[in-house]
C-alpha cells in the first residue's frame, strides 16, 4: 500500500472515530514562532483572525520597520503560507510574488534579469549552491525586496533579493509532527520542538528534523532530503538574545542533474515530459551544512545593534548525462555527453548592524550603519566525456547502454577552476521625520571586492585571472502619508556587479568597471480597514549599463576577443499586489506584474548574455498568481483554490517558451487532536514547461497534477 493511501486510510478512520480523541487537548495551526504567546496571533482552522498571511514588520532593511516606511516594493511570505500550499521549496512560493518568475533550478527571473543569488538571516551563504533548490522546513518566512539592494546587501543583480530568515528558539513551548504522503510515492516525516530549557526562560532551544522521499515523473528519478536543524538562544541582558544555530542538509537526486525535455521553435515538447537524459545511475548529491550566530540588544530606548557570522561548507557531487541536442540525420535521437564533477563550495560571513533614533531640530532622525564581509571558495573539478556515448531516443528511449562512460570519464584529468571572492561593504543611511506624515530617506555604501580565478588540468595551472576595485552606491527615498494607512512614496536606488575575474585579462582590453543599475520606482502602499485590505502598486525603470560585448572594430591580441562595455538593458513595469479579507472567513491573496525588459544598447551583431534578440529571456511580459481560502466554521474545514498565469517567454535559444494557466485546490479539515492537508496540484493536469533553457537541453517542464496529503500534530 502507498503512503499517500496509507495516510488517506488512516485519516478517514479518526474522522470516523472520535471517541479516539475525546481526552486529547485541541490543536492549533503554527503560529509566527517569534510572537506565539500573543493570543492576537493565535491561528486556528476553524476562526482564524484577520490579516492571516500579512506581515507588519520587515527585517529586508537589516533592521526591525514597517514596509510602509520602505520606499520600494516588498513582500513578506510567511509559514502560515506555507502550510496552506503545502510549499515543500522555494519553487512553490514564486506564485505569491509578482515580478518573479522561475528560471532555472533555485535560480528566479527578477523584474526581467536573471537573478541566483539568496540570502539567508540578511547574510551571504547559501548552502543549496546552485543546482539544489532551497528547502522551507526550517524557514519562518521569506523576504524579498524588488529593486536595487546594493545599499543593504551589496553587489548584485538589480532586479531584486530574497532573504530567508529561520525559524529560531522560542520562549513558548510546543511540538509539532508532519506526516507526508502523496503521488509519485511521495513520504516524508518531520518533527519540530521549541521551549525553555530552564523555568525562567533565559535559554531556550529549537530541534527539528526532517525526511522526504518521492519517485518524481520525470524517468529514472529518485529523490530523498534530509534536514537537521537546531538552535539555542540565551537571554544576555534586558533586550539581549545570543542566537546560535546549525543546520545539516544532505540532498540526494537519482538520475539528476536535470535538464529539460527538447522542444521545437514553437515550444511543443518533442517526447512526453517524463523523458530523462539521465540514466539510472547518475545522480546529483549535495551534502552542506551551515552555521551562524547573532547577537542582538536594545541600548536604552531608541538604540538597537546586532551582529552575526555565517559559515557554510558544501559539496555537490554530479555524474549525469548531459543533452546535446538532435543528431543531424535522425529527428528521433538526442547527442549525449557524460558529466563528473565535484563542486565544493565554502564561505565565512560576518555583519553588524546599528539603529538610533535622534531628535534633531524638532525632526526625528533613524539613523542606520553597517559593515559586512565575505569570504568565498568555489571549486569545479569536472571532466566531460564525450566520444562514444550512446545517443538516446526521445520515442522509445533504452537506458543501461551506456553503463560504461563514469569508469571512461575516470581515466580523463579534471579541468579545475578555482574561484576566490572576497567583499567588504560599509553602509549609512538616515531616515528623517520631516512631519509625521513626511519622511525623507538617504543613504550611501562604499564596497571593496576582489576576485581571483585559476583554472589547471592536474597540477599545471593554465590561466590565472584577478581583480580588485570598489565602488559606490546611493539610495534615496521620499515617502508621504495622507493618513496614517496609506503610503505613497518615490526613490531612487543604485547597484553594482563586478565583472568577472576572467573578463578582466588586459589582452582582453581590461580592467574593466562594474556592471551597474539604476532604479526610477514609485508606488502606494496600504493597511485599509485596520489592516484587512492591503493592496500595493509600484512602477519601475531600471537601467543597467556596463555589460561587456566583443568590439568588432579592434582586432584580437594574443587571440583573445577585445572587450568593450557597451552593453545595456533597460527594465520598465508594474506591480500590483492585494491581501484581504473578504470576510472574517474568506481570505484572498492575488499579484499581478508587467514587464518589459529590452536591450537598449550593444555592439553590432551581438546580444547580450541571456538575452534573444532585444528581448531577455525566461522575462514574461505578464505574470498573474492568487490565492484564496475558506473556512467553514459548521465543519471545521477550510476550502482553498489557487492558481498562476505566465505569458508567452524566449528561451536562451530564441525557441518559444509557451503560455500557461495552471491551478490548485486544497481541503484543511481539523480534528480534535490535529490538521489534516489534502491538495491537489496542477487540477486539470496542464502539460506546461515552467521556463525555457537552451534547444540542446530543452524547456523545464512543469509538474503533472500530483496529490499530497498531510497529517499535523502540535501541542
Amino acid at each position: 500500500m502507498s503512503a499517500f493511501r496509507f495516510i488517506l486510510l488512516s485519516t478517514a478512520t479518526l474522522i470516523a472515530s472520535p471517541a479516539l480523541a475525546q481526552d486529547a487537548p485541541a490543536l492549533e495551526s503554527p503560529a509566527p514562532e517569534d510572537d506565539a504567546s500573543d493570543p492576537a496571533n493565535t491561528i486556528l482552522v476553524t476562526g482564524r483572525v484577520q490579516r492571516l498571511y500579512r506581515t507588519t514588520q520587515t527585517t529586508v532593511g537589516k533592521s526591525v520597520e514597517d514596509p510602509m516606511n520602505i520606499p520600494q516594493a516588498i513582500q513578506v511570505i510567511n509559514s502560515d503560507l506555507f502550510a496552506d500550499q503545502g510549499a515543500r521549496d522555494a519553487t512553490d512560493i514564486y506564485r505569491n510574488i509578482s515580478g518573479v518568475s522561475f528560471f532555472s533550478y533555485a535560480g528566479v527571473t527578477f523584474r526581467g534579469f536573471r537573478q541566483d543569488q539568496s540570502f539567508y538571516d540578511g547574510q551571504r551563504g547559501n548552502p543549496f549552491i546552485g543546482f539544489s533548490v532551497p528547502q522551507l522546513f526550517n524557514i519562518e518566512r521569506v523576504e524579498v525586496l524588488k529593486g536595487p539592494a546594493g545599499l543593504f546587501f551589496g553587489p548584485g543583480s538589480p532586479g531584486g533579493i530574497i532573504n530567508y530568515v529561520s525559524k529560531t528558539p522560542s520562549e513558548k513551548r510546543a511540538l509539532r509532527m508532519v506526516l507526508t504522503g502523496g503521488t509519485y510515492a511521495r513520504a516524508g516525516l518531520s518533527a519540530e520542538a521549541t521551549g525553555p530549557i530552564d523555568a525562567n526562560g533565559i535559554v531556550t532551544y529549537r530541534l527539528g528534523g526532517f525526511y522526504e522521499a518521492t519517485d518524481p515523473y520525470r524517468r529514472n528519478t529518485s529523490n530523498k532530503s534530509r534536514i537537521a536543524d537546531g538552535g539555542i538562544a540565551i537571554r544576555t541582558n534586558e533586550g539581549g538574545k545570543l542566537t546560535l544555530q546549525a543546520t545539516i542538509y544532505d540532498n540526494y537526486l537519482r538520475a539528476n542533474r536535470l535538464r529539460g525535455v527538447l522542444t521545437d521553435d514553437d515550444g511543443h515538447f518533442l517526447s512526453d515530459i517524463s523523458w530523462n537524459a539521465n540514466e539510472r545511475t547518475d545522480f546529483l548529491h549535495l551534502k552542506s551544512q551551515a552555521y551562524q550566530a547573532r547577537y542582538q540588544t536594545s541600548i536604552g530606548k531608541r538604540v538597537t545593534f546586532d551582529a552575526g557570522v555565517r559559515y557554510f561548507n558544501a559539496r555537490e557531487v554530479q555524474k549525469y548525462h548531459e543533452p546535446r541536442g538532435l543528431a543531424p540525420n535522425n529527428p528521433d535521437l538526442v547527442r549525449r555527453e557524460f558529466r563528473d564533477q565535484i563542486r565544493p563550495v565554502h564561505g565565512l560571513s560576518f555583519s553588524t548592524n546599528t539603529t538610533a533614533r535622534l531628535d534633531i531640530l524638532g525632526m526625528e532622525h533613524k539613523i542606520q550603519a553597517g559593515a559586512d564581509w565575505y569570504n568565498e571558495k568555489s571549486v569545479l573539478n569536472s571532466r566531460i566525456l564525450r566520444a562514444g556515448v550512446t545517443s538516446l531516443s526521445l520515442s522509445n528511449p533504452v537506458y543501461g547502454t551506456s553503463a560504461s562512460d563514469p569508469a571512461r570519464a575516470a581515466l580523463l584529468p579534471y579541468t579545475v577552476t578555482d574561484t576566490r571572492s572576497k567583499r567588504r561593504g560599509i553602509y549609512l543611511q538616515d531616515q528623517i521625520a520631516l512631519t509625521p506624515a513626511l519622511l525623507l530617506v538617504g543613504g550611501v555604501r562604499y564596497d571593496h571586492f576582489e576576485d581571483s580565478v585559476t583554472t589547471g588540468t592536474g597540477q599545471t595551472a593554465s590561466s590565472r585571472s584577478s581583480y580588485s576595485d570598489s565602488d559606490i552606491t546611493f539610495r534615496s527615498g521620499l515617502i508621504f502619508k495622507p493618513r496614517h494607512d496609506i503610503s505613497t512614496y518615490f526613490s531612487w536606488s543604485q547597484s553594482f556587479e563586478p565583472q568577472t575575474a576572467a573578463s578582466q585579462d588586459a589582452n582582453a582590453g581590461g580592467p574593466f568597471a562594474p556592471v551597474t543599475g539604476n532604479q526610477i520606482e514609485g508606488g502606494v502602499k496600504s493597511q485599509l480597514f485596520n489592516g484587512r485590505l492591503q493592496a500595493n502598486l509600484a512602477l519601475y525603470r531600471i537601467v543597467r549599463r556596463n555589460i561587456l560585448q566583443v568590439d568588432p572594430s579592434l582586432a584580437p591580441v594574443n587571440g583573445i576577443d577585445q572587450l568593450a562595455p557597451v552593453g545595456e538593458v533597460t527594465s520598465k513595469g508594474f506591480e500590483i499586489d492585494l491581501s484581504t479579507d473578504l470576510t472574517p472567513n474568506w481570505v484572498l491573496l492575488a499579484n499581478y506584474g508587467y514587464n518589459d525588459t529590452r536591450i537598449t544598447g550593444t555592439a553590432p551583431g551581438q546580444s547580450i548574455t541571456n538575452a534573444v534578440g532585444n528581448q531577455f529571456a525566461n522575462a514574461p511580459r505578464h505574470k498573474l498568481g492568487f490565492w484564496t481560502r475558506h473556512q467553514v466554521p459548521a465543519i471545521d474545514a477550510a476550502f482553498a483554490f489557487g492558481g498562476e498565469y505566465v505569458s508567452r517567454r524566449l528561451s536562451l535559444s530564441g525557441q518559444t517558451v509557451r503560455p500557461y494557466a495552471i491551478f490548485d485546490a486544497s481541503i484543511t479539515k481539523r480534528l480534535k487532536f490535529a490538521e489534516v492537508l489534502l491538495k491537489v496540484n496542477n487540477l486539470f493536469d496542464k502539460v506546461y514547461a515552467a521556463s525555457g533553457f537552451s534547444a540542446q537541453s530543452g524547456h523545464f517542464p512543469g509538474q503533472p497534477r500530483t496529490f499530497l496529503a498531510e497529517l499535523r500534530f502540535r501541542i
